[in-house]
């Protein structure tokens, strides 16, 4: 179940949880607007927190698994994330913590990352040091659920912070950008990389774009852009755990690690776009929650 606010809760602690929510509310209106600030900053760390909720589970594995899983062992580490993150998504589902189609969008884009996964090893973009017995070619199967981590967290913040939009650029002129990043991807290896081109796209799509996000009862802004950009950072820095802790390897990382260089936010920024337009199709379709007007970006 869902409180006004857009969060869930299992049902015994819905009528708790809004009643405590109302209360620090006045409290906060009484003490003025830094408290009704505060307020709302804890309401969106929340908010945050349950949209991450598969993806911060995936990356506490990947460093549990590190620091405590047992060398040796019948079943690898890769293969114990794979059946991990396969009962995660069961668990969400069947407690509603996660909606059908939210599950779509992960499987979506589960088998788009686990095809990228499989070009890009051979390619020798990265490798998986550790053996597996889940795996399609060198690409261990939970890899894919890291790339799901992105659309899962989308498809859920979009529900929680009810996105609303302006200036939002036509849906098909979003598939297109989004078709044309991911085949880069693959033809930088034989062809001219146009990612610069991409990026000019996207500014040019994007760059007076606003998303209004719901907080508690009112809708805050920010460019669109710039969310795009927070959550490529936030990325990187999960990217920075996955190769600290052995999970995968880039080639000047195979002897010892180091850091992923901040180059790499622009390829996840691309990665975003494709995300965010994967996750457009289904939850524009949603109706608006609270009756407000807002754009729907597929028009």
């Amino acid at each position: 179940m869902e409180d006004a606010s857009g969060l869930e809760y299992p049902s015994g602690l819905l009528v708790r949880v809004r009643q405590l929510d109302e209360r620090i509310g006045v409290w906060a209106h009484s003490r003025g607007r830094h408290a009704v600030a505060l307020h709302e900053l804890v309401c969106f760390g929340v908010k945050q927190a349950s949209a991450c909720l598969f993806g911060g589970c995936m990356v506490g594995l990947l460093g549990l698994t590190w620091a405590f899983y047992p060398h040796g062992t019948v079943l690898p580490r890769y293969d114990f994330l794979t059946l991990a993150a396969v009962a995660i998504q069961c668990v969400l589902i069947a407690t509603r913590l996660e909606s059908r189609d939210e599950a779509k969008v992960i499987l979506m884009f589960h088998a788009a990352g686990t095809a990228m996964e499989v070009f890009k090893t051979a390619a020798g973009s990265w490798i998986y040091p550790e053996p597996s017995l889940l795996h399609i070619g060198g690409v261990p199967l939970f890899s894919g659920f890291m790339y799901a981590s992105v659309g899962s967290y989308i498809a859920r913040a979009w529900r929680l912070f009810d996105f609303r939009f302006t200036r939002h650029p036509p849906f098909m002129a979003t598939v297109w950008l989004s078709i044309a990043i991911y085949v880069n991807f693959f033809s930088h290896h034989f062809l001219p990389d146009v990612r610069p081109l991409l990026f000019v796209a996207v500014l040019a799509l994007f760059g007076r774009t606003w998303v209004y996000f719901r907080i508690r009862d009112v809708h805050r802004r920010m460019p669109l852009l710039l969310g795009f950009v927070l959550v490529a950072l936030f990325i990187w820095f999960a990217e920075n755990v996955g190769t600290f802790t052995s999970v995968w390897r880039y080639p000047a990382q195979r002897h010892a690690w180091s850091m992923v260089p901040l180059s790499k936010l622009g390829a996840w920024l691309l990665l975003m776009i494709i995300s965010y337009v994967m996750v457009s199709a289904v939850a524009a379709r949603r109706p608006a929650s609270d009756g407000r007007e807002g754009e729907d970006p597929r028009n």
